[in-house]
């Protein structure tokens, strides 16, 4: 479901105050001009949205900095012309692609360049190490250029972090399967902190002129430091499920061997084969279950054997009242008067009547529910419907208004639209 979309960027907080405060915020609101960019590469459907990035990362990572027409014909030889002029012009229009009328060529603009760096982890290979690989590389490189900012190091922390509760919840859990599946992400995690060590600790270990930077530059060392410490309780676990390992007979078979044996078998229920007619359906219930359904069973209500259980006696029932829509009585008025003046004897033409003499008369709502009315006479799709406003389109009579006013001596209504109201003529 679509979001509800508000008018500004504060009109999604309870106090417009608190975007301010947040220095998160402040920071995203400098950059719009990459957030609209990054919008309008992303918009769309998928195919469309790939299309451009595409494009506009082969444009990103071309040596040559001002290319010709030709040039991009050259490169994106592959695409049809209709697709290459829609990205390109979608470029343009997002400020990431100039076009110097003078020297009658295309060069990518600073803002592009932001993106570009934005945009640069999805232009390499999938791996295992993704999930922290790009924020080491970002931390450490930004640190060795002397570019350190708070929030890369804050990101890196929390992703630290997270890691940390997920091995951390895999020890406790005691269980063989789930330590064997966590120790190769695990070794990864610490091989990639350990190739950065260097610089975090040359990060940490600096002294900077932004306390921020300086904050989150401790708090990273230390989830650095608890997630290397994990490593001697991370061997233990997997020493002590080694340990709970069950040698069957002679033959050398663990418990872990049968395990994964039954794992990887495509349908344990056939290993049963013919040894049972009637298949086996386990139904596990734990104690607290059993104990829940016996503490509902005693303090459930039962009936009274001693007393009657016949039906109640019978009771009249209450008069009740159908209430329906009405329409309002102004409605029904102006149908009856149409149709009285439309009713003409002897089979004669009806005569013209102004506005005025079907619209004045009580007050002023009255008066302009009236003349809202006006406009259904004649009307096709109008006349398709049942009820009462069916039956006022369907009348023999046309409006026409001008587009001039007239006093009026109505003491509700000081002006009104001259009008005419004319009989429909059918056609032979």
């Amino acid at each position: 479901m679509d979001e509800p979309e508000a008018a500004s960027f504060e009109g999604y907080f309870r106090d417009p105050s608190f975007a301010a405060e947040s220095s998160l915020a402040w920071a995203l609101g400098q950059r719009l001009d990459v957030l609209d960019a990054m919008r309008g590469l992303l918009s769309g459907g998928q195919a469309s949205a790939r299309l451009r990035l595409w494009v506009f990362l082969e444009l990103a990572a071309h040596p040559q900095g001002r290319l010709q027409r030709e040039d991009l014909n050259q490169l994106f030889h592959s695409l049809k012309p209709d697709a290459l002029d829609t990205v390109l012009k979608r470029l343009r229009d997002l400020g990431l692609l100039i076009w110097d009328s003078t020297a009658q060529d295309y060069h990518l603009s600073p803002l592009a360049h932001h993106a570009q760096a934005l945009l640069a982890p999805l232009a390499r290979m999938a791996s295992e190490d993704d999930e922290m690989a790009s924020l080491l590389a970002q931390v450490a490189g930004a640190q060795a250029l002397g570019l350190s900012d708070a929030g890369q190091i804050r990101h890196l922390h929390a992703q630290l972090a997270r890691l940390y509760d997920d091995f951390a919840d895999a020890i406790a859990s005691g269980s063989e399967a789930r330590l064997r599946e966590a120790q190769p992400r695990f070794e990864r995690a610490l091989k990639l902190v350990g190739r950065a060590g260097e610089a975090l600790t040359a990060l940490i270990r600096s002294e900077h002129d932004d306390p921020r930077l300086e904050r989150e530059a401790r708090a990273l060392g230390y989830g650095q430091a608890r997630l290397l410490a994990m490593a001697s309780q991370f061997t233990r676990a997997l020493q002590q499920a080694d340990r709970q390992r069950v040698t069957l007979g002679s033959t050398g078979i663990t418990s872990s061997d049968v395990r994964h044996w039954l794992q990887s078998h495509p349908a344990l229920s056939e290993l049963l084969g013919d040894a049972l007619s009637v298949g086996v359906r386990p139904i596990f219930v734990s104690g607290h279950d059993l104990l829940d359904v016996a503490e509902g069973e005693f303090e459930r209500d039962r009936p009274d054997r001693q007393r009657s259980q016949g039906l109640p006696p019978p009771l009249e029932a209450v008069t009740g009242e159908m209430e329906v829509l009405h329409m309002p009585q102004e409605l029904d008025d102006l149908i009856v008067q149409l149709g009285a003046w439309a009713n003409v004897p002897d089979g004669g033409l009806p005569e013209q009547h102004p506005v005025t003499e079907v619209v004045l008369g009580g007050r002023f709502a009255q008066v302009a529910y009236r003349m809202q009315l006006l406009p259904l006479l004649g009307d096709a799709q109008a006349r398709t419907l049942k009820g009462q406003t069916g039956d006022l389109a369907r009348l023999p009579w046309r409006v026409e208004l001008q587009p001039v006013v007239q006093s009026t001596d109505d003491e509700h209504v000081a002006v009104i639209s001259v009008g005419q109201l004319s009989p429909e003529i059918e056609s032979p």
